[in-house]
């Protein structure tokens, strides 16, 4: 593939920062937050450990994008070093929306006590952020700061256990963060933790017992669409809204057993093969099937997840094959059915072998390779704390992907899946200033991941 000059890449009016946000969950694994993370993406060797630069990137970013457009109701997590913090600038963000992380690096001083307990005056909340241990420099900040994040990577479960007890005398939220297995996570909970980050939450191991459930909204209204017999593309559109729906429509015209001779590749061919009569049918028996009345539909971090991987890789389709509209329904296809196998509790391989998809689906979700493979490795790119800027680099050089349209596109993306969640959910999400006692509480973006029950992938 010819590859791109830099020059070509990243024109002069191409944005250099890139978004990437992880969630935070509480202890019923609902989303109450992202992280927002720096990420450099210039071409050639990635430059990124300029604390200053990187967080005063992130406000401009997120500022400039709009804060509702990247973390819709929820909290914006933002590193802070002393020199932002001394800064007149960060008044710029909005108290709020945002937690200021001050990082393990910043030296406590008397000046920076001073100012921290201005901010914190002005409403802004912070948090204490990598902590693997106690020291005079958290024990100065203590009294200022509502939320201890600790690295659990970094400690054992005794020295976990320890600190946790430390921090929860004093009165502090617990976040733990890098949580990559079920097994820290369940220790995390033991001893009292409040809120989760981590690749556990972005891409969990297989949780027993789920189970998928449309929402009542989005099933009346196909319903209504249906009556009025508008045409496909429309009744396709609002599927896209509930990944639930979405991925069990694909997931029953699929199924060999169904009786189709062909594998279904998009949600349009689907309702085609399927028919409307047949969907109609489908939606009243899911309607019926229900009967949680009161319950109030809420979306997973998963499902949301999974919705903003969809359509990310539908707008990097359009973008890069323009007028190839099965493709971008294809690269819908792709990106909801990447979580596929933590959302249904299956491992992807034995899916893959119950429903019939295409080779380039397959390889895209078992191998990350091919076209869809490729652009599913940016979307999930989007996601990660630890991956680095020359990935991205190398991605987009090999897609012939300039900088400008995929800042363009994860952000167009990024604000699809917020509006989603906020328009099915019911209960807006508190602000810090109420304690941050967000675990108490429903957020509208969030929905239950299932309980600390999984067993890993057997």
């Amino acid at each position: 593939m010819t590859e791109l000059s830099p020059d070509h890449a990243t024109p002069a009016h191409a944005h250099d920062f890139f978004l990437a946000r992880q969630p935070i969950l509480n202890r019923e694994q609902e989303l109450i937050g992202y992280e927002l993370l720096f990420r450099n993406a210039a071409f050639g060797p990635a430059n990124v450990n300029d604390d200053v630069s990187a967080t005063a990137s992130v406000i401009a970013h997120a500022s400039e994008l709009g804060l509702n457009n990247v973390i819709g109701s929820l909290l914006g997590f933002i590193n802070v070093d002393a020199t932002v913090l001394m800064s007149d600038f960060i008044n710029f963000l909005p108290t709020d929306k945002v937690v200021l992380e001050i990082l393990e690096t910043v030296k406590v001083t008397p000046e920076l006590v001073k100012r921290v307990t201005e901010l914190v005056r002005a409403g802004y909340v912070f948090a204490l952020d990598d902590v693997i241990a106690e020291s005079e420099d958290i024990e100065q900040l203590l009294p200022l700061v509502k939320i201890i994040k600790i690295d659990v990577m970094e400690l054992d479960p005794s020295k976990l256990l320890k600190l946790s007890v430390h921090f929860k005398r004093a009165q502090k939220m617990l976040l733990a963060e890098k949580v990559e297995t079920v097994e820290q996570f369940r220790d995390c909970v033991t001893f009292g933790f409040d809120y989760f980050q981590g690749y556990y939450f972005a891409k969990p191991v297989i949780l027993q017992g789920k189970k998928l459930e449309a929402s009542k909204i989005v099933i009346m209204h196909i319903l209504t669409l249906l009556v009025r017999n508008v045409d496909n593309g429309e009744i396709v559109r609002y599927i896209k809204r509930d990944v639930a729906l979405s991925l069990t429509l694909l997931r029953l015209v699929n199924t060999p057993v169904y009786g189709f001779m062909k594998h279904i590749d998009s949600l349009g061919q689907a309702l085609i093969v399927l028919g409307r009569r047949q969907l109609k049918r489908w939606m009243q028996i899911l309607l019926f099937a229900n009967t949680e009345k009161d319950r109030v539909h809420t979306l997973s971090p998963l499902l949301i997840l999974a919705a903003t991987r969809g359509k990310m890789l539908e707008l990097i389709t359009e973008k890069l094959r323009p007028g190839r509209r099965k493709m971008s329904e294809i690269a819908f296809t792709v990106g909801i059915m990447s979580l596929i196998d933590a959302l249904f509790g299956m491992r992807m391989e034995t899916i893959l072998t119950q429903i019939t998809v295409s080779d380039e689906i397959r390889d895209a979700l078992l191998f990350r390779t091919g076209f869809y493979g490729e652009i599913l490795q940016l979307a999930e790119w989007t996601e990660r704390a630890d991956k680095p800027s020359a990935e991205l680099n190398a991605l987009l050089i090999g897609l012939q992907m300039p900088a400008d349209e995929f800042y363009e596109v994860e952000t167009q993306a990024f604000e699809w899946g917020n509006n989603i969640s906020t328009n099915l959910g019911h209960t807006p999400v508190p602000s810090p200033d109420q304690d941050l006692k967000l675990g108490e509480q429903s957020a509208a973006d969030s929905g239950k991941l299932g309980k600390a029950t999984a067993t890993p992938p057997g």
